[in-house]
């Protein structure tokens, strides 16, 4: 399948809160009518999202996002990336 034919939605994460002392970041996520809260814990590639609406959506392309480019990201900062799945 041509990559152009496939459905995308951008996503928008915005960091609200980084430690790196404690290998954590926090943020929102949003995409389409849905918005998350996460939890990035870099050290121990572990990540959690609330609420649980939508997660099963989000989890795996915020996941991927957050660990491309994690090093990156700095409080309050706003970030996009691309979620391949209409929602």
């Amino acid at each position: 399948m041509n990559r152009s034919y496939l459905p995308e939605t951008v996503a928008h994460v915005r960091i609200t809160q980084q430690s790196i002392s404690m290998g954590k970041i926090e943020g929102e996520v949003q995409a389409a009518q849905y918005e998350w809260q996460f939890r990035w814990r870099f050290r121990h590639r572990h990540l959690s999202v609330q609420p649980s609406l939508g997660r099963a959506l989000i989890q795996e392309p915020l996941e991927r996002f957050l660990e491309r480019c994690d090093h990156q990201l700095e409080a309050g900062g706003d970030y996009t990336f691309t979620v391949r799945t209409k929602m």
